[in-house]
């Protein structure tokens, strides 16, 4: 299979995650559905506000590094409860572990093609 640019950010975005302990990392290919913001979401949660923000750290530097992608805007780094990071295409969201609980993104877009990255890679 042929890597696109897609599929190598996707990857450095994951792995960026569970470098730093990302729990339940999964992306969502958001292509197909057609109402969507961007092509990709790419999850994951972490159990408290210190890892979110190491989490958003590194997935920013390595994307930097790896892809020389910039991230256009982030929000909610100052409460790290739900830090969301705007790559354009891909939109990243960190979640302390109750937050993603409530929120259900997988299940909101269930329509999704969803990977999932981490032990079973």
């Amino acid at each position: 299979m042929k890597k696109t640019a897609d599929s190598i950010e996707l990857k450095t975005i994951a792995d960026a995650m569970l470098e730093k302990k990302g729990k339940n990392v999964c992306s969502l290919d958001l292509r197909a559905i057609g109402t969507s913001i961007c092509d990709y979401f790419v999850i994951c949660n972490a159990d408290s506000g210190t890892n979110v923000i190491s989490i958003a750290d590194n997935i920013e530097e390595q994307m930097l590094v790896k892809c020389n992608r910039k991230v256009v805007r982030m929000q909610g780094r100052e409460n790290a409860f739900w830090i969301i990071m705007d790559y354009a295409n891909i939109v990243v969201h960190i979640f302390q572990t109750e937050y993603r609980q409530f929120y259900r993104l997988e299940d909101l877009w269930a329509d999704a093609k969803m990977t999932k990255y981490g032990e079973e890679e």
